[in-house]
């Protein structure tokens, strides 16, 4: 449990206890982020706490608090996102609901203040200081390099995907009631200072959001005060509200969000009909007609769970021992939607292969690897009689940044795909450092230097 510490705020005797906190001296402490991997992001992200303490004794289970007090963290993470900018974006064209929300918290809820269409500064700023709204804007990723720089290295690390949300709010207001998320959230306080308010969760790993009412939470289990510099992290299903205090200047921070429909329950739901997929085709009795009327029956029969359980156990042993790439829609969806690499310029090595082209006799390696995922999947676009498994490869290096995140943005599959003979040589690819192309492990020359100029043209292997 966090240690004791006297809670910020509070101005009682008695309150809730603060999160476990860690006190980070200028001297000792990162000046800035790690770029050089994405576990070096991550460690420098969540320092002076170890990725292996972090995982261990917090990740899914209860918030950390990281106070800092360094100047130069401060300054780097004021840089992320101010105020100010948001009059450089509105000339851009920023659309209320879509880019922004303005809103506050009246009387335990979200009253939305929007206007209809294009967002202009002066409005906003007026609703800010006369209505005391809050700003939320919307995935400043699209539009911040710094942020997609950080979010794109984040997605390699966890695998998910990773959004963010910027909240301004002026002194002595609220923007949002007590509620709680279905994503792993890291708060960044980048400008002024937010009293925050952390409740036990209703919903352990909450599946969706939701609003708390005031009088349904309790007392905080955890009350303190971010400043400029200071990270909190606290698990989907954590119930939380923020204000500025009041009597200062406004507050901004950002939320980093990830793991929204990562669970084991979401995997089973993707990996099941794959390997029903498979088991069908070889078991004749999940070929078997259901008994007639079954789908008019109020309840299911006894029979009917009986038959599903011992197919369930059928499933079960096939899956025990298995090392078979599996089929895997949530792959596709992760990659698809990802950002693109961070990338100065145009991005043109992202597009147009370079370097020599890969004959048999080349030693080839993988580029841009946490940027791929290899699956197998049923030919798509082929008829149900005439399905076969395909080696499907997708990547996000032509994915769009301006639409990462946004939901209703229509996205579109980058990659390739391979008869399912390539799976081996493709895994070959996957697990060297480098390889030559004639040790692939397909049956003739012309297959290995085809399939190693596939890849090349695709931007994801070069020769070394």
């Amino acid at each position: 449990m966090p240690k004791k510490a006297k809670p910020a705020g509070t101005g009682k005797e008695e309150g809730p206890a603060p999160c476990k906190q860690l006190k980070v001296d200028a001297a000792g402490g990162p000046s800035t982020l790690n770029f050089d991997s994405p576990s070096g992001l991550f460690e420098s992200l969540i320092s002076p706490i170890k990725a292996e303490t972090f995982f261990k004794e917090f990740w899914e289970q209860k918030p950390l608090l990281i106070q800092r007090d360094d100047p130069a963290l401060a300054t780097y993470y004021q840089s992320l996102f101010k105020l100010s900018d948001l009059k450089s974006l509105c000339s851009r064209g920023m659309y209320y609901g879509r880019d922004l929300n303005v809103c506050r918290c009246v009387n335990g809820k979200k009253k939305v203040l929007n206007k209809d269409g294009k967002a202009h500064f002066l409005q906003l700023r007026k609703d800010f200081d006369q209505k005391r709204a809050t700003i939320q804007f919307h995935q400043p990723q699209r539009f911040k390099d710094e942020l997609w720089r950080i979010q794109e290295k984040l997605e390699c690390y966890f695998g998910s995907l990773v959004g963010s949300n910027v909240y301004i709010t002026p002194a002595g207001s609220q923007g949002l009631p007590p509620h709680f998320d279905d994503v792993e959230v890291f708060v960044l306080q980048l400008e002024g200072e937010k009293h925050w308010r952390l409740y036990h969760p209703t919903v352990p790993l909450a599946r969706e959001y939701s609003v708390e009412a005031e009088d349904r939470i309790g007392r905080p289990a955890h009350e303190f005060t971010l400043k400029p510099g200071d990270l909190l992290y606290f698990p989907r299903g954590t119930i939380h509200q923020a204000d500025t205090p009041p009597g200062l200047a406004h507050s901004t921070h950002l939320t980093i969000s990830t793991y929204q429909n990562s669970s084991w329950g979401d995997f089973l739901l993707d990996t099941i009909s794959g390997l029903v997929f498979d088991a069908a085709k070889e078991d004749v009795a999940l070929r078997a007609g259901i008994p007639r009327q079954l789908l008019l029956q109020v309840e299911t029969t006894t029979e009917a769970v009986r038959r599903l359980s011992g197919f369930l156990r059928t499933l079960a042993d096939r899956l025990e021992g298995t090392n078979k790439l599996l089929s895997s829609d949530m792959k596709k969806d992760f990659v698809m939607n990802r950002l693109p690499p961070y990338h100065v310029g145009d991005g043109a090595a992202l597009s147009t292969p370079g370097g020599q082209l890969p004959r048999l006799d080349s030693v080839v390696r993988l580029q841009f690897k946490d940027h791929i995922v290899l699956t197998v999947m049923p030919e798509q676009g082929g008829s149900d009689e005439t399905q076969e498994k395909m080696v499907y490869i997708y990547h996000s290096l032509k994915n769009r940044r301006d639409t990462h995140m946004m939901g209703n943005e229509e996205t579109e599959a980058h990659g390739l795909r391979f008869p399912l003979s390539h799976v081996d040589a493709l895994k070959q690819i996957w697990n060297s450092s480098a390889i030559s192309v004639k040790d692939l492990k397909l049956p003739t020359d012309k297959e290995k230097e085809n399939l190693a100029l596939s890849l090349w043209t695709e931007c994801l292997i070069q020769v070394v």
